[in-house]
Order: C-alpha cells, then structure tokens, then sequence
C-alpha cells in the first residue's frame, strides 16, 4: 500500500443545507482487501484510489453503519418485492467503462437533479473510471441487472475479508416500480448470507437526509462510534 497524498477540505456540507463539512482523503495506491476493510470499519468510503471520511468540528450527523446479516431475516414484504423482480438478471464481473455505463448513469441523475434537485454535472468517460473503475484491485466489482439484453442497473460494491462495502448504485427510471435499488441491497445480503460474510457496509446514515436516511429500512445494522484512528479500539454498538 501507497498513501500517495493526504489531504482536508472544507465545503459546504454535502448531506445537510445551511451546514459545512470537513473531509479528510486519502489517495491510495494498491490497497489490500485487509487494508481497505481496515479503512471501511474505521468509517471511510472508497471511490477509486480516493478514501475519504468526514471529520466535522462539532456535527456527528454522519453515522456510519453495516448491516449484521448474520441476524438479518428477509420480511414478507421484501420476499414480495424479490418475487416481482425474479425476470431480471444480475452479474457479477470487475468494474468495466462502456457506453452504456456512461448513458444510464447520465440517465439516472438527470432523474435525481429533477426528483430531488441534486447538482448535475455530466460525466466523462475519464471521471467515470476514476470513481468507479480505477483502484478496485482485487476486491472491487460491479454487479449488472439486465431487462433481458437491456443494462437497466449498476450496483459498485467491494467484496471485501469479512464485509461486503456498498459503493454505489445507479439504475434505470423508467424501472423504479421494481425498487431496484431496495433489490439491488437484498441481492448483496443473499450473496453475503451464501458466502459467509458477516457485514454490509453501508456507509453514511443521516436522518435528516432524504438520500440517506433510508439506510434505517435494513436491521439489524450496527453504528461506528465516532472517527477513529488506526491506534485506537473500534466500538460498533
């Protein structure tokens, strides 16, 4: 492993209007599966060679947590959602850049900016396989859901020792009566209950914020306490 710069910026918050945030990088070369985990369990989420976590003066909004899928049990409802899904098909393989990757992540954002007024800058090919393709080593994947020959759903995880680390998940609109993003979250605990892995990480959980205050729908989960350094005991409650 490489820490090729480390860095802190200081921005407007990206999950809570009328606050600021802090986010403190890493820029990592070659980084192990046992590293990353290391990093995830101390809170930090991976986009390419980027770590990166917030380490905000007097704001604690930011919850990390991971789901226990040991103790997770699907409900009626969500079997119920599983079955109204079984036409799609899902694949597992290393992180590639096509055009179709680039055309449905544009698709799925204008969405959100209309939705929910996210920003929107389009996407390049180059930042693109910067956030999602490059630094995946060995233990980044994607996982692809297709309408029969139609890519309609992208979902970048980490599978990592003893975890599996959400990173990201796009998919089609005109297929939001499928919760694919509620289908693509059940396939990474089937997959982690079959393989013997014991967490989901799920990153940051903030109440107030409607893009992540969803993360509460999958328990049992888990909460890191605090931010804490590689010297000090990791406390998950």
């Amino acid at each position: 492993m490489n820490i090729l710069k480390e860095f802190s910026i200081h921005d407007k918050c990206s999950y809570l209007d009328n606050l600021e945030q802090t986010m403190h990088y890493k820029i990592i070369e070659n980084c192990s599966g046992e590293k990353c985990q290391d990093f995830i369990e101390r809170g930090f989420r991976r986009f390419g060679k980027m770590y990166f976590r917030p380490i905000c003066e007097g704001c604690d909004e930011c919850k990390s947590i991971k789901i226990d899928v040991r103790n997770f049990t699907f409900s009626k409802s969500q079997r119920r959602e599983m079955r109204k899904a079984e036409h799609i098909k899902s694949y597992i393989q290393k992180p590639t850049l096509t055009q179709e990757h680039i055309e449905l992540f544009e698709k799925y954002h204008k969405y959100m900016k209309d939705k929910k007024g996210w920003e929107h800058t389009p996407t390049t090919a180059q930042g693109y396989y910067n956030s999602f393709v490059s630094g995946a080593n060995e233990f980044g994947y994607e996982v692809l859901y297709f309408d029969e020959d139609k890519l309609i759903g992208v979902d970048l995880i980490d599978i990592l020792p003893n975890g599996i680390s959400s990173i990201y998940f796009y998919y089609d609109p005109d297929y939001k009566k499928y919760a694919l993003g509620k289908l693509s979250m059940y396939m990474q605990i089937k997959f982690a209950k079959e393989s013997n892995i014991d967490w989901i990480y799920m990153g940051y959980y903030v109440k107030d914020c409607p893009s992540l205050s969803y993360k509460s729908y999958y328990k049992p989960y888990l909460t890191l306490e605090g931010r804490p350094n590689e010297e000090d005991k990791l406390i998950w409650f």
